[in-house]
């Protein structure tokens, strides 16, 4: 199975000045429950973005298109970083897996997209007028909510969200 996850905004926003749009961190938290223990497939900037890189407890996939892109020095060598060039060959190493999830940018969600059996989005109940960066536009017709859990925002989280988990029909 692949999956996607994102946070959006009304307007299919995800990012702003190579950043998150806003801090939110219930979508955290589900973010790591979800991912643990299963790949995790980002692009060069998406990797270079974590603030503490590379994720633990995930094998981190990194999608670039620069030859000989070193993570960073020594990361590789612990088995937690692979470097691939292509959505095909970040596929081809994870097949085994059972489970990977598409976590960015939106570069690469545009080229796995059609891998994409399951969308978890989180859907900001908010608009942010400065954003830069967005999910491509998905047919509705092909995917049906199986999971809708709404949040109203709170003294941790300052946007109501809804949490949904789509499958493509």
């Amino acid at each position: 199975m692949t999956a996607a996850i994102v946070a959006i905004d009304e307007k299919w926003a995800i990012g702003r000045d190579g950043g998150l749009l806003c801090h939110l961190p219930s979508d955290l938290k589900r973010f790591k429950q979800l991912t643990m223990g299963w790949p995790i497939i980002m692009g060069r900037k998406t990797f270079e973005s974590l603030p503490k890189r590379p994720l633990p407890g995930r094998l981190n996939v990194i999608v670039t298109r620069q030859t000989g892109y070193a993570a960073t020095a020594g990361l590789a060598e612990d088995g937690n970083v692979v470097v691939c060039n292509s959505v095909e060959e970040a596929m081809e190493a994870t097949a085994s897996a059972g489970q990977r999830f598409i976590i960015g940018g939106a570069q690469l969600y545009e080229a796995a997209i059609d891998f994409v059996d399951t969308l978890y989005l989180t859907r900001i109940h908010a608009t942010f007028e400065d954003a830069d960066t967005f999910f491509p536009a998905i047919d509705g017709r092909e995917w049906e909510t199986i999971e809708s859990e709404e949040h109203q925002a709170d003294d941790r989280n300052p946007y109501p969200y809804t949490f949904l988990t789509l499958r493509r029909l």
